[in-house]
């Protein structure tokens, strides 16, 4: 489940939906808890929306003329410039995990969307068995500094409306892994 839930915010991050994707999330059903909610809040907008209009929220929330309303760099959260030490620091765990940067690739890899394409690839066993100390390294290091102040950001942007609930699934779901991850180093795992 950990997985699907990194791999669905990396899905809805990385660039704008495609049709066939806001199919697929307007989808999606939730239940009484709060992270369930959000989710049937964003299947609710899922279907609200278009690929055209969810393309354009994308473009003003991430992109924009000069800038987007959220920079969804590490970087930028953490220290106000892109290409800065949480990259590089960053690249280096990546380097240690072997995993290179395609060649065709422009974004940094501190982009909110990798990080959790990352996750979602630790979790769900591509890049090997599954490990638990690894997975909560590669959080504590590059996710939890960051990305809750982003998706709260999300929440509350003024361009958003298919990507609140996505601020709000993203937001809960990163607090679930902090307290996981806590129980994990209380239990001296």
């Amino acid at each position: 489940m950990r997985a699907h839930a990194y791999a669905l915010l990396a899905r809805t991050l990385a660039r704008p939906p495609s049709e066939l994707l806001l199919t697929t999330l307007g989808g999606l059903e939730g239940d009484g808890t709060p992270l369930g909610e959000a989710f049937s809040a964003l299947a609710a907008a899922a279907r609200a929306t278009d690929e055209a209009a969810a393309g354009a929220e994308y473009h003003a929330l991430f992109i924009g003329v000069v800038q987007g309303e959220l920079v969804p760099y590490a970087s930028y959260y953490r220290t106000g410039l892109l290409h800065d030490r949480p990259l590089a620091e960053l690249r280096a765990d990546l380097e240690a995990l072997g995993i290179e940067r395609a060649p065709d690739v422009a974004e940094p890899e501190d982009h909110i969307a990798a990080l959790c394409e990352t996750m979602a690839a630790l979790a769900d066993g591509t890049l090997g068995p599954p490990d638990l100390r690894l997975q909560h390294i590669l959080f504590r290091r590059h996710l939890a500094p960051w990305a809750g102040r982003f998706f709260a950001d999300l929440e509350t942007a003024r361009s958003a409306s298919l990507y609140r609930p996505v601020g709000t699934i993203g937001r809960l779901f990163l607090s679930i892994e902090t307290d996981c991850f806590a129980m994990l180093e209380d239990s001296g795992s």
